[in-house]
């Protein structure tokens, strides 16, 4: 269900062999006595070879580390074959000159005024297509995944607002994003809402649909983005039902984590890679604190005191999150990130 509100313009794993392990053992033979003088190791070997793997992979984590840091948060691409939308819309037609020229300014406010942790990608040979990921909101449930949109430019655009596809991987994780892909905002009028709220040709921007998503959509308490449940669910009931909702959102969130990792939208594999590959550890930490008792969506310093976590948390959610917990550590190494077996749980 809907927003009914706009959003203001914002702001390798090294798998190098320990030393010693493996180290075979020969016999040199004398043949002025007949018989094996003594045993020798093949350690410099094994330890030359061994440092040079070492080597091979840190200079392979150290690229992977440069892609992910000089990922621009704009940019042009060519290839649009996996774009939802890569069937409809204009392609092979020659688009209105005033259409073309609001689809370049556009592109100028996106490459100028981006937020922090959205990320956009644009085609040269089809101007009415655009993908963006966002990433989620520190202090939500949605903290650390990455969100995928795909976006259509209508031909009549911007006298009616673009078309959004989420890639939700069959997951409901928020009462704006359905399973089935659509967004349902106010601004993209795919919800009712007082007239200022609606898409206004003359002033509504992409830019805005973006943000709109990561600050009104991917918030702290998505629970009340259902029409109605502010109200509905005031105080400690509404506090109590939100509180599980978030709970249930987070497990959607991990799902969606793997989803992504394992099928990572084109032009944006090495930012995916990089993404999980840094943020790995602190992801597990926040399930091994959620499992503990820390409110989900804690900031990061409540989140590593488990200490002083309320204990209150459910055994069923307790019980998801365990049963994510190794696929998550098995996922994350495969991808490169070191040292994740400590937070596999036994038995």
């Amino acid at each position: 269900m809907p927003l009914l509100l706009l959003a203001l313009h914002p702001p390798s794993d090294a798998v190098g062999q320990p030393s010693g392990e493996g180290i075979s053992s020969l016999k040199i033979y004398d043949p002025a006595n007949g018989k094996n003088e003594a045993d020798i190791t093949s350690s410099s070997t094994v330890i030359a070879e061994s440092s040079s793997v070492g080597k091979e992979q840190e200079e392979k984590d150290d690229e992977f580390l440069r892609k992910f840091q000089l990922f621009k948060r704009f940019d042009t691409v060519d290839d649009f074959s996996d774009h939802h939308f890569s069937r409809l819309g204009m392609s092979g037609q020659q688009p209105p000159k005033s259409w073309t020229k609001k689809i370049q300014e556009e592109w100028k406010i996106l490459e100028k005024d981006l937020p922090d942790m959205i990320y956009v990608r644009v085609y040269e040979a089809r101007m009415d297509l655009l993908r963006a990921i966002i990433v989620g909101p520190a202090g939500t449930p949605y903290h650390d995944g990455l969100f995928v949109f795909d976006v259509l430019f209508p031909p009549t655009y911007p006298d009616i607002p673009p078309m959004v596809y989420y890639y939700s991987g069959g997951l409901r994780l928020n009462p704006n994003l359905y399973d089935c892909g659509k967004v349902c905002l106010s601004l993209l009028n795919t919800w009712s809402g007082d007239k200022n709220e609606m898409w206004m040709p003359k002033k509504s921007t992409m830019y805005q649909v973006l943000v709109s998503i990561q600050g009104l959509i991917l918030n702290a308490k998505p629970f009340f983005n259902e029409p109605g449940y502010a109200n509905m669910y005031g105080g400690p009931e509404g506090e109590k039902r939100s509180k599980a909702y978030n709970e249930d959102v987070f497990i959607l969130s991990l799902k969606t984590m793997m989803y992504t990792l394992r099928r990572p939208p084109k032009h944006f594999e090495d930012f995916v890679t990089g993404h999980f590959r840094l943020r790995a550890h602190d992801i597990l930490s926040a399930c091994k604190a959620y499992m503990a008792g820390a409110e989900v969506g804690s900031a990061d310093e409540e989140v590593q005191d488990t200490d002083k976590a309320e204990k209150n948390q459910t055994s069923e959610f307790k019980a998801a999150i365990a049963r994510m917990m190794n696929s998550l550590v098995t996922n994350f190494s495969k991808n490169g990130s070191k040292d994740c077996e400590q937070f596999r749980l036994q038995g």
